[in-house]
């Protein structure tokens, strides 16, 4: 949700999210707030960052919180983009936008899991935006929460390859991060929504056992 029509420049952005207990995304001069998530969205999000956080152990590389502020390339006061993504990994030493170091600069990866509210907006401006202001990117994954759906774009000489995931036997491959990420395993205990017999799809609530 966008607030109202203010322009902030990027340092004042920077001291009102600081103080605040809201988050923000900062895109070239407006904030926008960011809203809650759904149960599924948080089941992912933990299953993912427990999932790849072991795996990179031990690395180079290592997994950042959805508190770590990403930073697409600045070019004025006013014209940058500032992201929350649900999961970051950074490999080698980390490099941040200023001495604070909340804002990182040089992720390999992010991992975003989609919301019908926001999905048009991860698949285009932002990835634009990530794809080509953020050089050190390798890998950008969406993750759906009302199905299994994982899809993963991985940076090549020659563009951007797309691999997609829809089956819960899958298992994804993240070779920049000598990563596997088994589909079972990212959607361990979401329960998505049932198909009733007019084809529709409904949320069938459950009774506790």
């Amino acid at each position: 949700m966008a607030l109202p029509h203010i322009f902030y420049t990027i340092d004042e952005y920077l001291e009102t999210e600081r103080a605040g207990d809201e988050r923000h995304e900062y895109i070239d001069g407006q904030l926008f707030l960011m809203s809650g998530e759904s149960l599924a969205h948080s089941q992912i999000c933990i299953n993912i960052a427990g999932e790849v956080r072991a795996q990179l152990k031990g690395t180079s590389c290592q997994a950042l919180s959805p508190n770590m502020k990403v930073r697409t390339l600045v070019v004025r006061t006013r014209r940058g983009w500032f992201s929350y993504p649900d999961l970051t990994v950074v490999c080698g030493t980390p490099q941040f936008h200023d001495v604070k170091k909340d804002v990182l600069t040089n992720p390999v990866a992010l991992f975003e899991v989609l919301s019908p509210s926001t999905e048009q907006y991860d698949r285009g401006d932002k990835f634009l935006r990530f794809r080509t202001e953020i050089e050190t990117l390798t890998d950008f994954v969406l993750i759906a929460q009302d199905k299994p759906l994982v899809e993963h774009f991985t940076r090549r000489p020659d563009g951007w390859l797309l691999i997609s995931y829809t089956n819960l036997d899958d298992t994804l491959h993240l070779p920049n991060l000598n990563c596997r990420l088994s589909l079972a395993e990212v959607y361990d205990r979401v329960e998505f929504p049932s198909v009733v017999d007019d084809g529709m799809s409904e949320d069938i609530e459950h009774p506790e056992s």
